[in-house]
């Protein structure tokens, strides 16, 4: 009995681990088959349970990976990325003229901009902007220089705003062509540093000779290693009845030369603009002077200069300097100039913050009896790596080249980046 009893006691813990291991409910229901089969249980009768299992198991990671791949090939490429921003914006401005007083009205716009790019071989680049927004009335003004450059329209409906392909030839040389691009994606030395809020002052003046538009184009841009670049590039619009590049299509032609360093840069451009490519957005004239061949050439003097550190009084400066003469038109408005000036603080308060200046003359007539004046002064904060606020003040005196054509206005910009 005593012998008994020790097996008993030896046998139990064996069967209970036996129990978690063996499934008891099967062997039961293999015992009870009426099939004349053994009675006798092998290695076999688990074997096949667990082959089973597996197989299931397999189907199911198989068809895993089946919905793996069709996912993947709804995505992007490995090559694409996708960047965007929106911008709200929020403002209003007062008007000395009795007849621009319809648009002192406090309003609100915004703008959706996404940006994809796309190489093909690692050293191209696909680049296509959607964009849309409801930006309008004096937001959208570009007489008297309220026109924002954070403008959005077609009222909610997404549009391919500029698409591009670009490419290298050689270490040194890029070439772009696209259905809808503008010259100064193409120009080898960047003429400014500055960051505006109106475009009035993006590109160190938005005048005769670096305002463009988006049309049908293609350019070359040489690069060299000690910072000297050269660019031509040349943009035509292509209406229905005069065609693309013709003796009656509208065109610009630019090209740029220029010396850049880490500290400062200097460049000339010269744009030649045929069969009347007009640019008189931010001029202070609300009609161009007239000219019997609607051809003028304009040349473009960019220079800037920035500390070796951010974070100090001493803030980058930014200036250019236009000159435009009209082919045909009467001596006294066969000319005129415009000029800029662009100061900007970094990291003055905390990190990646900017306080801006901007003022100068608009395109003028050499014989208008006015001396335009046009300004913004912006302090831009980030909340965090993804938003910054904006507050801006803005305006200008005799802006249309009438006396007395004053403006001001005050604006807040949020732009969320992802």
């Amino acid at each position: 009995m005593l012998v008994a009893g020790a097996s008993v006691s030896l046998l139990a813990p064996i069967a209970a681990q036996a129990s978690d291991v063996v499934n008891l409910e099967e062997m039961n229901s293999y015992s009870r088959s009426t099939t004349k089969k053994s009675s006798r249980l092998d290695s076999k009768t688990f074997i096949n349970k667990v082959s089973e299992d597996l197989a299931i198991l397999k189907g199911r990671v198989d068809g895993l990976e089946v919905k793996q791949n069709e996912f993947e090939a709804g995505g992007f490429s490995d090559t694409t990325t996708l960047d965007g921003k929106v911008i709200f914006d929020i403002g209003a401005v007062d008007y000395s003229l009795s007849s621009e007083t319809k648009k002192e009205t406090t309003l609100t716009g915004y703008s959706y901009t996404a940006n994809l790019n796309t190489s093909f071989t690692g050293d191209d680049n696909l680049y296509i902007r959607i964009k849309t927004g409801n930006h309008g009335n004096w937001m959208t003004d570009k007489t008297y220089g309220g026109y924002l450059g954070s403008v959005g329209k077609n009222s909610g409906t997404l549009t391919v705003d500029k698409i591009w392909y670009e490419f290298p030839v050689g270490d040194k040389n890029t070439v772009w062509v696209g259905p809808k691009i503008e010259n100064y994606y193409m120009h080898a030395t960047a003429p400014s540093i500055y960051k505006p809020i109106t475009k009035q002052f993006s590109l160190g003046g938005n005048g005769e000779a670096y305002g463009a538009s988006t049309d049908t184009g293609a350019g070359w841009a040489y690069k060299a290693d000690n910072g000297f670049a050269i660019s031509s590039n040349i943009v035509s619009k292509s209406g229905s009845d005069t065609g693309l590049l013709n003796n009656e299509s509208k065109t610009s032609w630019a090209t740029q030369v220029g010396l850049t360093k880490p500290q400062w840069s200097a460049s000339v451009l010269l744009n030649q603009k045929n069969n009347g490519w007009s640019d008189t957005y931010y001029h202070s004239l609300q009609h161009s002077p007239s000219s019997s061949t609607g051809n003028y050439s304009s040349v473009g003097l960019r220079g800037w200069w920035r500390p070796l550190e951010t974070g100090s009084a001493t803030p980058s400066i930014s200036l250019g300097y236009d000159t435009t003469s009209y082919d045909g038109a009467p001596a006294a408005s066969d000319s005129s100039d415009a000029w800029f000036a662009g100061l900007m603080w970094q990291d003055t308060f905390q990190a990646d913050d900017k306080i801006g200046v901007a003022f100068g003359q608009p395109t003028t007539n050499e014989d208008e009896t006015t001396d335009p004046f046009a300004y913004e002064l912006y302090y831009s904060y980030m909340l965090n790596d993804s938003v910054s606020v904006t507050p801006t003040i803005f305006g200008g005196t005799d802006r249309n080249g009438t006396a007395g054509a004053d403006v001001v206005g005050a604006l807040v910009q949020t732009t969320f980046k992802f």
